[in-house]
């Protein structure tokens, strides 16, 4: 691991130094990381490999402010994290508008109608939640992380993870359980 860190902190210095090769190295070190990661977070292949490539210019760009070159591994894993996170919330808004999973899934049947009603009303009351207890409940139950790996891959504590999930559901709970979404 030391070893590795090394190897990166190196060729970051060389590549701020000019020497272009240096780049190409990193990159043939970290690409594929970079869509097995990208691919963990978004389940699109496509879309993984064109969060690792956004991700790379997005390291260019910036790797001249990086002050410490032994870092490299956890900055640029974090840029992945994000451009995948930015993928997602704008898949999500695309894609999942209530109406359209309304019209998708309407039928004659009076209990797909009550599910489908429901489900458009949990989405519209999770879309209503602060966007980092969004990620968790996604990561938690979408992707079906376990509160740990969620607390590495967010870089914050256990106990924040299991705080944002608790309060997203109580939050869940008060919305689904109110007037407005009586008939």
């Amino acid at each position: 691991m030391e070893k590795d860190t090394h190897i990166d902190s190196s060729l970051v210095n060389a590549y701020k130094l000019g020497d272009q090769s240096a780049m190409a190295k990193l990159v043939k070190r970290w690409h594929l990381k970079f869509c097995e990661k990208a691919f963990w977070l978004v389940k699109d292949k496509d879309l993984a490999k064109d969060i690792a490539q956004e991700s790379w210019k997005t390291i260019m760009n910036n790797i001249h402010n990086l002050e410490h070159s032994n870092r490299f591994k956890s900055w640029a894993l974090r840029i992945v994290y994000t451009k995948s996170i930015d993928a997602l919330r704008h898949k999500q808004k695309t894609h999942l508008s209530s109406k359209h999973i309304e019209q998708e899934f309407l039928s004659d049947d009076e209990d797909q109608s009550d599910r489908i009603l429901l489900k458009s009303r949990l989405l519209n009351a999770i879309q209503q939640l602060p966007e980092h207890q969004q990620i968790v409940l996604r990561l938690f139950y979408t992707e079906a992380y376990s509160i740990k790996e969620i607390s590495k891959l967010m870089q914050i504590s256990v106990g924040t993870v299991k705080s944002r999930l608790f309060h997203a559901r109580e939050t869940l709970k008060k919305t689904l359980n109110t007037k407005d979404y009586e008939n």
